[in-house]
Parts: C-alpha cells; structure tokens; sequence
C-alpha cells in the first residue's frame, strides 16, 4: 500500500475516544465505537451520510464492520475488517487511503472499541493453541515481551533501570493529559519496587487495563480543505508481518517496524530527524524501546542509554507518547487507534499542555500480537505536504 503517488492525497479530518477507563455498566463496544463516531464526525463537520467507508476492528465481535454498520444504521460502498492485533488501525489507514485514491469511498471511517476492563481478562480473547509456548503456560502477551526484554537485556546490556525511564516519561506526560488514567507522579525506584509479572517486566512496565474506544474520519485531502478541521495529511504508510507466535520471531531484538518504517519514510520522503513528534504502542516498556531502535531515532542496541534522563519525557530531546501511552493513559486492548488520534491532535496544534511547539510532523507506529505486525504512519501539518 506504501506508493509514492498516494503522498499527501487524503487527510485525517475527525478523531475522538470515546469514554475511556471503566465505563457506565451494561457499555458494549458497539456503544463506544458509535460514541467516538459521533464525536469524530463532530469534530469534522461530517455526518454518518457523509460515510461511504467503514473500517472496524475489536476482539470482542467476529463481524465488527457488520456489528458496525448495523449499529449506525449505514450501508458503505467499502468496507474492511483487517485484525493483525493493535497495529490494524495503521493498516487500515493505508487500505483507506488507497481505496479513497481509487474511487472506492470517499468519507472513510476507522473505528475501535473494548470494555476488557469492565469484562475482565478471561472473557477477552484468548491466544490461539501452540505447542511450542502453551505446554509452559506463559502468562500472555507479558511473557512474549519479556523474553524479548531479556535478550535486549543480554545482547546490548540494557538495564531495568532504562526500562524504567520509559514508565516514568510515560507517566510524566500522562500528568499532563486529562484524560489519563494514572493521575499520580511515578518514579524510577517505583517502578523497579513494584511487583514482578513477568520477569524482568514489573507490572509497571507493563500497560494498563482499561475500556473504551476511538474513531478517525478520513477523506481526500480536496475534501479536507473544506472542512472545519485542521487536517492531518497521510504523508507515508509502510506495513510489516513478522510472525504469529513469539517462539517464531526471527529475532527478538528486531521487528518489523524496521520494515514498516522504512516503507513510511520512503513514501513520505522524510527521514527519522524530520519529524517532531514521535507516538508508538507501548503496550510494555522494552516496545517503546525497540521502536525507537527499529524506526532509526537511534542505533540498535542503543534504546536503553538514549532514552536516559529524561530524554524522552516532557522537556527531553525528543518527544514520544505525549499522551501517556498505553502505560499511563488508556489501553482498552488493541491500542493503536489512539496513538493515530494523539499524532492528530500534536500536528494540529490541540494538544493542550502536552502540545509540542511547532510540531508539523509525527510518526504513528502500531504494533499487534507478540510483535508480530508492525505499521507505521506518518502524518504532516500543510506545512509538510
């Protein structure tokens, strides 16, 4: 989906989450797909028939674009149920992008929702069978990323101490989120004090639970221009698959966003020292580690030292997961969504006390399964186009 002729040709125009945390009893994700739809289209000045493209995804429904469309009552020319985990929202932007460019839609809705938090873990969806990983009954997805935490660990000498830092920056610009979950400062001591999951990852190296939702309202960037919004341009895409199973990555230490990454850049013909803003799915410590490797902000083997007083915390070198992430502000799941919509809200400028100045470029990368699927986006203000 990656070609350089799609640079620049749609825009993002409407985001919004639904209500996050633990929401009102008896909330479906249908409920909160169609509220973050409703806010998203508000956002933008659309209404639902303006929407000729649906694109769902959750663990929670077999059919979500049906479950979907059904629920608001539409009947899209385009549709598209991708799930390769929390990086299908990426995906499904590049697919958009694609389909608006060839006539296929024009108004494309992207839309998620989970109420893990308010179900509890053993009604959300379990891994599939493996018989090389299940006989030793790891605790899933935790014990995935700690093994690829352990080999970053033994092959570069990172310490827990660097992992940590990654939980505190998190935590640091969650303070400056309203809508974040964690309302308390965290510190690096707290971190390694706190209880141990899945060695060498604490539960705070580890994301948060919680329910809720998210929606992205895409159109051509001729539309765009139209519209209420500020639009965020689709500057580069690039989409990777690795593997299912963490026992078949190739190497735990690299992943795909290597890939996808690279894809991105091309097609956005920017490189990692153009952007401004950098939002990765840290469902754990050692991914936002291992993005920062892999999507070239600094060497392989060199996450640990980079991320080292507070270089990537308010005030650092370079800004990552300026909303708390999914350590500190939600994870309801399959959190890619809302790294898109935080990448919005910085290239537009709406990002309140957590708005990096002159931010005209950021980076959104997904990540799915047991770093199994990697996408990656890049967005860019007009500025940039």
């Amino acid at each position: 989906m990656s070609h350089p002729s799609l640079r620049g040709s749609c825009a993002i125009v409407g985001v919004a989450e639904s209500d996050l945390g633990e929401v009102a009893a008896g909330m479906s994700p249908m409920d909160l797909m169609a509220q973050a739809t409703r806010r998203a289209l508000d956002d933008c000045g659309l209404s639902l028939a303006d929407v000729d493209g649906v694109f769902a995804a959750t663990s929670q429904s077999r059919m979500p674009t049906l479950a979907l469309c059904e629920y608001l009552g539409i009947q899209p020319r385009y549709h598209d149920g991708t799930n390769i985990g929390g990086s299908s929202f990426m995906s499904m932007l590049a697919h958009a992008q694609a389909a608006i460019a060839a006539g296929l839609c024009e108004v494309a809705l992207i839309a998620y929702g989970s109420t893990q938090r308010s179900l509890g873990r053993a009604n959300v969806a379990a891994p599939d069978a493996n018989p090389y990983e299940s006989p030793y009954r790891p605790i899933y997805t935790a014990s995935s990323y700690a093994l690829a935490a352990s080999r970053h660990m033994h092959e570069f000498g990172t310490t827990r101490e660097q992992l940590a830092q990654i939980a505190v920056a998190a935590r640091q610009w969650a303070l400056l989120n309203p809508n974040a979950w964690e309302k308390a400062p965290l510190g690096v001591e707290e971190v390694l004090a706190s209880r141990m999951l899945s060695s060498p990852l604490t539960i705070r190296d580890c994301c948060l639970v919680t329910d809720g939702g998210g929606a992205l309202i895409l159109c051509s960037a001729a539309r765009a221009a139209d519209l209420r919004s500020r639009p965020a341009y689709v500057l580069g895409t690039g989409e990777a698959l690795s593997h299912l199973n963490i026992s078949q990555m190739p190497d735990l230490t690299t992943t795909g966003a290597a890939r996808s990454g690279a894809a991105a850049y091309a097609m956005a013909r920017l490189t990692p020292r153009d952007i401004d803003v950098v939002e990765v799915y840290d469902a754990f410590t050692i991914t936002t580690l291992l993005f920062l490797e892999d999507l070239g902000f600094c060497p392989k083997g060199e996450g640990g030292r980079f991320v080292m007083d507070g270089a990537i915390a308010p005030g650092g070198r370079l800004p990552v997961n300026t909303n708390g992430g999914g350590l500190s502000y939600c994870h309801p799941g399959m959190y890619g969504v809302f790294v898109l919509i935080e990448a919005v809200r910085q290239v537009r400028g709406e990002a309140g006390r957590r708005q990096v100045p002159g931010c005209v470029t950021a980076i959104a990368h997904g990540n799915g399964g047991t770093l199994s699927s990697q996408s990656t986006v890049i967005l860019g203000a007009a500025q940039a186009l």
